[in-house]
């Protein structure tokens, strides 16, 4: 569910006109719903209340630091995969005891400043990776508390760009020789083995690869208790997907519902890694045509947003609904809504019917809340759009417009050109 609806004809979020928000703000920006956010935390943390959980969001579908604070208010943590993303959940006021270092790159650096922060645990990708932050410990004269990331093998039946889990996916440990990284990690000083992690995907819309992949890890769970590697953590990541169009995502009382009893008897802690299914529908992109163009074998609606702004469907040809911000009765028209970018790529949609458009006409881009934003460019020199929190009957902007200094701050031209 979320809080965008028709009132009198016009898109409201929450109580407040997106028109109104238009106007003082300019377009395009990034919407959310406050009411939407926290309502789908407690839903995925109510679900699994059954049993000792930490509901870590995955900060990178989106890293505004105001949601971040939002979440952490609600009891969340944070599943991070870079330094930059430890640096904003800290800022943001995460509790450190529920911050989760994962992703297949971890550079020194990044694990020495998670070190320093004494974050809950790292998920870590391989052997060589493991070696590292073991070094890096002991020269902090610290231990790591770490998991090992397997691959169960599971296929989640979702788009390949975000399956996780499977032979040829660039991330984790084959769950069969998982054993023997196990051994390895037990052996160094610097690490202390505290848990087992798992991905299998995104965007999922069926428990079953859910069910399948927990009881192929519980099994390596119980070999690892057999050679005296007690596992105390147990992180299933996240991937539950939403509605985008037709999907009929299951909710996350009925995912716990289908995973929980593979826990039963179990003295583990669980971590979640909630991130689209918290923040997808609790976020709009908001943008105003520009041109309507006639060709002879397509017809075209030409915004202020584009792939720099919103790439998901230019990326995986990924549907967004789109709707009028003022209801009209004008005539549908089959149409391409294209964005300003200087590529054949550059669309929101592709081959849809909407009613038909005008110059100044407002657009929502439904469900864009997750890997909206934090996927934005500045391809073709575009400074990054605003975002905006509403709750109840006010709103804030929660990321100013970048200006055209902002653009170029950083850079120089170094003395042998100035005079060039």
């Amino acid at each position: 569910m979320h809080e965008f609806r028709d009132i009198d004809g016009k898109l409201h979020c929450e109580k407040v006109s997106v028109a109104k928000i238009a106007k003082a703000v300019g377009t395009p920006f990034y919407l959310y719903s406050h009411h939407t956010l926290a309502s789908h935390f407690a839903a995925v943390d109510g679900a699994f209340a059954a049993v000792p959980h930490i509901t870590a969001y995955a900060v990178k579908a989106n890293s505004n630091l105001a949601i971040l604070r939002l979440f952490a208010g609600l009891g969340g943590g944070a599943d991070i995969v870079s330094g930059g993303e430890l640096f904003r959940a800290l800022k943001a006021g995460v509790p450190r005891s529920k911050i989760v270092f994962a992703g297949v790159g971890k550079n020194r650096e990044e694990i020495a400043e998670a070190l320093r922060a004494k974050i809950l645990l790292f998920n870590v990708e391989s052997a060589q990776e493991l070696r590292v932050i073991d070094d890096v410990a002991r020269k902090q004269k610290t231990r790591a508390r770490i998991s090992l990331r397997v691959n169960p093998h599971i296929d989640p039946k979702t788009h390949p760009y975000i399956s996780t889990g499977l032979k040829k996916s660039k991330f984790g440990i084959d769950i069969d020789t998982a054993l023997e990284h196990y051994k390895l990690a037990a052996t160094l000083k610097g690490i202390e083995v505290v848990g087992v992690h798992h991905h299998i995907g995104s965007q999922l819309t069926d428990v079953q690869p859910f069910v399948e992949a927990m009881a192929r890890v519980l099994e390596l769970v119980d070999r690892l208790n057999d050679h005296g590697i007690a596992i105390r953590y147990l992180d299933m990541g996240g991937g539950l997907g939403i509605p985008y169009q037709n999907e009929e995502p299951p909710s996350p009382r009925e995912m716990a519902d289908a995973v929980l009893p593979l826990l039963r008897g179990r003295n583990v802690t669980l971590i979640l890694e909630p991130g689209r299914v918290l923040v997808g529908n609790a976020g709009i992109l908001v943008t105003k045509v520009l041109y309507t163009k006639e060709g002879e074998a397509k017809n075209f609606v030409v915004v202020d947003a584009g792939m720099s702004d919103l790439i998901r469907p230019s990326l995986y040809e990924a549907y967004h609904e789109i709707r009028p911000v003022a209801r009209t009765s004008r005539p549908p028209r089959v149409v391409d809504v294209v964005g300003p970018i200087c590529e054949s790529g550059d669309f929101l949609a592709q081959n849809r019917e909407l009613p038909s458009c005008e110059p100044g006409d407002l657009l929502a881009v439904m469900s864009a809340g997750a890997y909206g934003f934090a996927m934005a460019s500045r391809y073709n020199s575009r400074p990054f759009i605003p975002e905006v929190l509403v709750k109840g009957n006010r709103f804030f902007v929660i990321r100013a417009r970048e200006t055209y200094r902002d653009l170029v701050r950083g850079e120089a031209i170094p003395p042998f050109l100035k005079n060039a």
